[in-house]
């Protein structure tokens, strides 16, 4: 991932700030999703940047509902600074609008402690399928949608995810219609496009990225208005013009604590 190390830095540096500096207990940084997913990736690495100023940092997987559930034992933990959730744009952006109704307030019930990654995500295709269906830029996969309607097909990591709402993205803009099959976690989906049951993900760049220099992924192109530091010489998805000229998606995650006072009562 481009810039990691300073982007872990500055996580570190704002997690040794006051609010946890006298914790003598060891800190609990819960990721709302399955191991191995890219913010599984980042919770783990940021763990061991920050071990040394605070001491144990304990990461705890607890996926589930699109990250609500995670989501939610941070949201009801004991407000004492020692509980972090690992937040995604999913579960303090997407999520409220996508349910009906979820178990807390992605406003009134946490306290954000730092920004920790932006990560553009990837168009990333099975190569057998890319060769099957002659598919070597952008411009290929959208001109044999509109030819074949639910012919191309594609994975994410569940409804909502960052990954899903990509596909939507690109789907409304190409003026294409792909199949969407949600799977529970981006490792299960990036799993499911490498043994070729499905066609084309938007994935997470940093968890995808061994896979394409391993050539077991090709990619196509990333999906941020500008082209990532880390890949720069893949283009973006943007670059191929037409209506898909004003592309631009990417993935964050933040840090927040479970707030220090009760939450306000929610309107009805």
């Amino acid at each position: 991932m481009a810039r990691r190390r300073d982007v872990l830095a500055l996580g570190a540096a704002a997690l040794a700030g006051p609010v946890f500096a006298q914790s003598p207990r060891t800190l609990r940084l819960i990721v709302p999703y399955p191991p191995g997913g890219p913010l599984d990736i980042v919770a783990r690495a940021l763990a061991e940047r920050v071990k040394d100023s605070l001491g144990t940092v304990v990461v705890e997987n607890k996926p589930g509902a699109g990250g609500n559930l995670g989501a939610d034992l941070a949201a009801k933990a004991a407000p004492d600074g020692t509980t972090i959730v690992m937040g995604a744009v999913a579960t303090h952006a997407i999520n409220p609008w996508l349910y009906a109704k979820i178990p807390y307030d992605p406003i009134r019930d946490f306290t954000p402690v730092t920004g920790v990654a932006q990560v553009p995500n990837v168009l990333v295709m099975n190569p057998e399928a890319a060769d099957r269906f002659g598919v070597k830029t952008v411009a290929d996969p959208v001109n044999f949608a509109k030819k074949n309607p639910g012919r191309l097909n594609y994975g994410s990591g569940g409804n909502g995810s960052a990954g899903h709402l990509a596909g939507e993205m690109f789907k409304s803009q190409a003026g294409v219609f792909m199949v969407h099959i949600p799977y529970a976690g981006g490792n299960p989906a990036q799993l499911a496009l490498l043994s070729g049951q499905v066609d084309l993900n938007f994935d997470n760049l940093a968890s995808a990225s061994a896979n394409i220099k391993a050539g077991k992924l090709r990619a196509l192109a990333v999906t941020t208005a500008k082209r990532s530091p880390a890949v720069p010489e893949l283009p973006t998805i943007a670059e191929t013009g037409g209506a898909l000229a004003g592309f631009d998606i990417h993935t964050g995650s933040a840090c927040s604590a479970r707030r220090s006072f009760p939450p306000r009562p929610r309107s009805a």
